[in-house]
């Protein structure tokens, strides 16, 4: 193959190429991203999806604001499906549905977990609805921290430190802990169990010394929790938008408003995909076409990663 089919071959390869991303545009500019809503019509309810560990509290923060500004929300539901995470996200989210319950009313639906960081969230809703079986609780605060010194010993690996303060390396895997650090950790620990503690109680309504004794870590199903007063009624999803559209006071069949999503992330996650293999396409025609031309070409092709 010469030269000019090689250059045919690449137009076709390219007419196509603007064709397909065409497409893609088009596709997500009817399909992407728009709010989506159960039914029509009715007063729009903001639901709000907090789904495994807890750590990246930028989206949430984000959704919860336009919601809370959006006079056209009357009510925010949260669905809780989350085993924990990391204090200061869950701490931050938890204050941001505080925030959101000054403007509107604000329902936290339980999924399968919403235990340690993700029970912290739900306390600050107006009211908590969890399934029977949900796993809820575990009030508490864990440090962990691997030791290695053993294996570090074997191995004859030895880690020299230079630190400006005693405590500088607490927690270091490559040597034991000392009382002073263990005590210090612990303080640190229950310094953040008692900010832990507060919350469930105010946001539950309940004294501390009832809470404290169910305040050890433990998990519990939703019907143990209800009956604890942790959470206010048990029920699914569906009955969670119901209790939301109660709560508030609306009138007919609610509508679910999800947050936008981005579209600017999905066009260029589809960019990115269809690049690749346009790209993979065109380089195994060309080395099929080098390989056979009379005169070997040297070509150098970028694939997208």
């Amino acid at each position: 193959m010469d030269k000019r089919a090689v250059v045919v071959l690449a137009v076709v390869f390219g007419g196509l190429f603007l064709v397909f991303f065409g497409f893609l545009f088009l596709a997500v500019s009817v399909t992407g991203g728009g709010e989506a809503g159960v039914t029509a019509g009715g007063p729009r309810i903001g639901v709000i999806e907090l789904k495994g560990v807890i750590g990246d509290d930028k989206k949430i923060l984000e959704q919860l604001k336009k919601f809370r500004e959006d006079d056209s929300i009357k009510a925010v539901l949260v669905r809780v499906d989350s085993p924990g995470g990391a204090v200061a996200p869950s701490q931050e989210i938890h204050d941001a549905i505080l925030e959101t319950r000054k403007k509107k009313k604000v329902v936290v639906s339980m999924g399968s977990v919403a235990a340690s960081g993700g029970f912290y969230v739900s306390v600050a809703a107006d009211e908590i609805v969890a399934n029977p079986g949900t796993l809820t609780g575990s009030i508490g605060v864990i440090m962990e921290f691997p030791d290695v010194s053993g294996l570090a010993s074997w191995a004859k690996v030895k880690m020299e430190v230079v630190k400006s303060g005693k405590f500088k390396d607490t927690g270091s895997p490559f040597r034991d802990m000392t009382d002073d650090d263990r005590q210090y950790l612990h303080d640190t620990v229950m310094d953040v169990y008692q900010q832990f503690l507060g919350a469930v109680a105010k946001g539950r309504k309940l004294p501390v010394d009832k809470v404290k004794p169910i305040a050890d870590g433990r998990v519990l199903t939703g019907e143990q929790a209800k009956k604890l007063g942790l959470v206010d009624k048990l029920g699914s999803f569906d009955f969670a938008v119901k209790e939301t559209a109660r709560l508030a006071g609306l009138k007919g069949e609610p509508t679910l408003v999800y947050p936008k999503k981005d579209e600017r992330e999905l066009l260029r996650r589809l960019l990115s995909d269809g690049a690749r293999s346009f790209v993979d396409g065109v380089k195994s025609e060309v080395t099929k076409s080098a390989a056979s031309a009379q005169s070997p070409s040297l070509w150098m092709l970028a694939t997208p990663r």
